[in-house]
């Protein structure tokens, strides 16, 4: 969730650095200026800009570009087959788990359940933010992806907070919030996140028309690291205050995604209970990624919001 620094999604550099896709296209060419041919500079110009522009999308993961089990292509899913994609943070992509995602989880549970062919497509992006997920939905590729999805899946919000971790880490910050803004240090934050979160989903709206739709926007055990690392890292006192600040950040999500005849699917009671659960088990060696069996309590958590589904044109039984 907050591994990674807050990305502007715009930025296709940034991006394919932080989703961990070398970036082919910044090779220097050494050639003195006096001595490169003319021609050879036109070359090389045309071929870096069309190579900039063919390049890899590092929001599409593996299975997006058509490298899954079922062989999907992005944009272009299998005619009968139900999609299930995947949007969102690193908790979407996977990160710090080497281990089957939430997201094809989720397709082969709906494919065992209700009989149906499935499909996944994870758009999910290390370090993305709630707005960084709208500017997302404005790409192209993405879009057209998006439309196949029957089933979509929501996870973003954590990585705006960003700012409030680095408060509390600066111990004159942290007495400062504590003194001073009696827990309403983040509510603009907090605010913006649900209206990016509507946006998110009017987007899936829009693209998907009336095509039955299934979205499914889930909140967080906490938006920062949890559990036996977290207080080694940071203490009783940071799992109280991050606690705090993610059910505060659960409650704008919840409330966008309902607004918008979304489905809120909670997350934080499977791994934490009322609160006082504590979530290591669930949680990868950071402390704040899912692990193997978190992935896996996601998937069936996601499940369970879902009604008996059907293949797309097929009446839902």
């Amino acid at each position: 969730m907050n591994s990674m620094r807050v990305l502007m999604v715009g930025d296709r550099l940034r991006l394919a650095q932080a989703a961990g896709h070398p970036n082919r296209h910044n090779r220097v060419v050494r050639w003195g200026i006096g001595r490169a041919p003319a021609s050879a500079l036109l070359a090389i110009t045309v071929l870096l800009a069309l190579a900039a522009f063919f390049g890899p999308r590092p929001w599409l993961s593996r299975s997006a570009m058509g490298s899954s089990a079922s062989g999907s292509v992005a944009g272009k899913p299998t005619s009968g087959l139900l999609t299930v994609v995947g949007l969102g943070d690193s908790v979407t992509a996977g990160a710090q788990c080497d281990c089957i995602n939430f997201v094809d989880q989720l397709a082969t549970s709906l494919s065992a359940r209700d009989r149906v062919p499935t499909t996944a497509i994870n758009l999910g992006v290390d370090g993305l933010t709630a707005a960084g997920l709208v500017e997302q939905l404005r790409d192209t590729t993405v879009s057209r992806t998006l439309a196949a999805g029957d089933v979509v899946v929501i996870t973003i919000g954590a990585n705006d907070l960003q700012p409030a971790l680095d408060r509390w880490d600066n111990t004159q910050l942290r007495a400062a919030d504590q003194g001073g803004c009696s827990g309403t240090c983040d509510d603009a934050t907090l605010d913006a996140v649900g209206t990016d979160v509507a946006a998110v989903v009017a987007r899936v709206r829009q693209l998907r028309g009336a095509r039955p739709t299934q979205v499914l926007v889930t909140d967080y055990w906490n938006v920062f690291e949890d559990g036996a690392i977290g207080k080694a890292d940071r203490g009783p006192a940071y799992l109280a205050w991050s606690d705090a600040l993610t059910r505060r950040l659960n409650k704008r999500i919840c409330a966008a995604a309902v607004a918008q005849n979304a489905t809120c699917v909670d997350l934080y009671a499977p791994f934490k209970g009322d609160g006082a659960e504590d979530p290591t088990a669930l949680l990868a060696d950071d402390g704040d990624h899912p692990d193997a069996d978190g992935h896996q309590v996601i998937s069936q958590t996601l499940l369970s919001a879902l009604p008996p589904l059907a293949p797309p044109g097929v009446s839902s039984r």
